[in-house]
């Protein structure tokens, strides 16, 4: 594909993400425009997505800019603000790319010449422009984030929006850390060790994967060491009853079972039945035989209340505003303004009191979220205890030397019995967890009320 090519086919992504009354989530856009158009070859279509997800990391300051010029965020804007302010393309330049031959973008319109001709003297950042602009924080999480990160704000969200790197499981059940270390690189990709996660690897860059031997056979799973992390402090043991209430894909699913050591029963829920079957495919591959696939009609589902008190551990990793995962998903910031937070708190708080009904006494309730805003996540705790006498909430200074097995964070990763894992402190994504133990004198229903499906 020519330059002009590739830059039709960032426009073509963001007139997708555009369309419709809520903006679709750009790994979603691009990956629809590249599966029809398998053509594009693998070069190309690196350089398409580094284009697109390059806007989207500056989102804010070309928004300022082209406000600032009087135009609007249009799709053909947006990318003349970025190869002028971030490219540093000269007006000639830019001018040859959009010529309308062959694939190039059609020639730049009477609106556009002047916007450009306004652009291309600046630089990117401005001396006006708010700090939370050159931050790249929507207004919508800005107070949240200042209070939640206190002088670690800036930083903090500088590291938010930087490229996550690129971290692997490894599957206890096929091999060790050193195994997996040995097999990736025969195939010429170097790894180490995570930093905290005994079951963690971190690559240098960003290799290909697909093909390795690694992956294929199941030896690892690509997995961020913050999501390892809060698998492990579930604490599942061989033998045990374990449900993830939240399962998604069965990331944290795999990673608990293989702990497990295929021993005992997890059970993966999930009210989107067709994100969950993508766990079929993975634990096949994992040689995991222990998992079972539920899916939910809703947090309230029947199959809760027939299943109460019956599993020692139940992990919730609620569906949340997702800002510690900035990095993976820069776009998910400029899709937000629309959503209600209060709406969003009110079904993490329904989520966690319906699946505490499925802790045993004695068993535990581990709460987590990709979001960084108390209003996910303390204050969800503290609602949540303030009317459930029979939990309460466990030390993670106290239950990580168990579970992890490694030396706990640096201070201001746990605070007040809560872990917040941050790319500045950390380099995972974002993630909030807490601890919950029930009760061991907490009535449990006997036996023989008991109702399996």
């Amino acid at each position: 594909m020519t330059p002009g090519a590739r830059i039709t086919a960032a426009i073509e992504i963001f007139e997708a993400i555009q369309a419709g009354d809520t903006p679709a989530p750009a790994d979603a856009a691009v990956g629809a425009y590249l599966k029809q158009r398998r053509y594009i070859g693998s070069k190309d279509r690196t350089a398409i997505q580094a284009l697109v997800y390059g806007i989207f990391r500056r989102r804010a300051r070309l928004g300022w800019w082209l406000e600032h010029a009087k135009a609007k965020a249009l799709p053909r804007n947006l990318l003349i603000a970025y190869l002028l302010l971030v490219e540093k393309l000269t007006g000639p330049e830019l001018r040859s790319l959009f010529d309308g031959r062959h694939y190039d973008p059609y020639p730049l319109e009477d609106g556009e010449i002047v916007l450009a001709d306004r652009l291309v003297t600046h630089t990117l950042e401005h001396p006006h422009m708010s700090e939370a602009v050159l931050l790249e924080c929507p207004y919508w999480a800005e107070a949240g984030l200042r209070a939640a990160l206190g002088e670690r704000f800036a930083e903090e969200l500088r590291a938010l929006n930087d490229e996550a790197t690129t971290d692997l499981r490894v599957n206890l059940l096929l091999g060790t850390q050193e195994d997996a270390i040995a097999a990736m690189k025969r195939d010429g990709i170097f790894s180490k060790p995570a930093l905290y996660s005994p079951i963690g690897l971190r690559l240098g860059g960003r290799p290909a994967l697909g093909g390795t031997e690694a992956l294929k056979s199941g030896l690892i799973e690509i997995q961020d060491e913050g999501s390892q992390l809060l698998a492990l402090l579930v604490g599942a043991q061989p033998g045990m009853q374990v449900v993830d209430f939240c399962a998604g894909a069965g990331g944290k699913t795999l990673a608990m079972a293989a702990l497990m050591q295929n021993k005992g029963r997890i059970v993966a829920c999930d009210v989107n039945a067709k994100r969950l079957e993508r766990l079929t495919v993975r634990q096949r591959r994992a040689q995991a035989h222990n998992i079972e696939r539920r899916p939910l009609a809703s947090e309230r589902d029947p199959w809760v209340k027939r299943h109460k008190g019956k599993f020692d551990r139940v992990l919730v990793d609620a569906p949340c505003t997702g800002t510690g995962t900035w990095r993976r998903n820069p776009d998910a910031k400029w899709g937000r303004g629309g959503i209600d937070l209060a709406e969003l708190t009110a079904l993490q708080s329904s989520i966690l009191d319906s699946a505490s009904r499925l802790v045993k006494p004695g068993g535990r309730l581990v709460y987590a979220t990709c979001s960084l805003l108390a209003a996910e996540n303390e204050d969800r705790i503290a609602a949540f205890l303030a009317d459930h006498a029979d939990f309460r909430q466990l030390s993670i200074f106290d239950i990580w030397p168990e579970a992890v097995g490694t030396e706990a964070p640096p201070e201001g990763s746990i605070v007040e019995g809560y872990l917040r894992l941050t790319p500045g402190l950390h380099g995972t994504d974002g993630f909030t967890a807490a601890v919950l133990e029930r009760a061991p004198e907490a009535e449990a229903k006997p036996a023989d009320e008991q109702v399996e499906d």
